[in-house]
């Protein structure tokens, strides 16, 4: 009996390594994602070039300038994206199968990706999540066309939450400093 007890636990702490599906689909669809926002910025350079050219006219000049800064905040979304990916992949290789020895004896990576717990890895990714919403309402913004007082009311009530939700979760990041070295300084 000892030896199926045994063998089963064996198989139940080995299961694990099926997350490492999720790990490689996750580095490969962070990989997909930098290399699109890459090509994104190869063309919108391109694109730009032609800026510059003294024989455009003032409305032209005006729809490039517009463009390229709506492309700029999609490429940027697509950066943390593509971020979201790695992070969650380095934080689910890390929880479920080991640690990783380089980014454990790193001094950069400690603060952004060595994950300790899922909360840890949670806390990460809403961050990234946060930015990229803002960098999607931002997008959106550019685009909208203000019609009216209520148009106007709704930009500044967007912004107005974007920025306390900024400022609450700078919050919770220092109430939680705070907890972590209180015990430390009483020791």
């Amino acid at each position: 009996m000892k030896f199926l007890e045994n063998f089963f636990e064996s198989f139940l702490w080995n299961s694990r390594f099926v997350v490492l599906l999720a790990v490689v689909a996750s580095l490969a669809a962070g990989f997909a994602v930098f290399y699109m926002a890459t090509v994104d910025v190869y063309y919108l350079v391109g694109h730009v070039i032609h800026y510059a050219d003294p024989a455009l006219e003032t409305l032209a000049r005006k729809a490039i300038h517009d463009e390229t800064i709506s492309h700029i905040v999609e490429v940027v979304d697509g950066y943390l994206l593509a971020t979201v990916m790695l992070m969650f992949s380095l934080g689910m290789y890390e929880l479920f199968i080991s640690d990783i020895d380089a980014a454990q004896h790193s001094e950069k990576s400690s603060k952004v990706l060595v994950i300790r717990n899922l909360d840890d890895l949670k806390a990460r990714l809403a961050k990234v999540i946060v930015m990229i919403l803002i960098v999607t309402l931002f997008e959106h913004a550019l685009k909208m066309k203000m019609e009216g007082p209520i148009d106007l009311l709704n930009f500044g009530g967007s912004i107005a939450l974007v920025g306390l939700a900024l400022f609450l979760m700078h919050k919770g990041e220092s109430s939680t400093e705070h907890s972590d070295t209180e015990p430390e300084e009483k020791h």
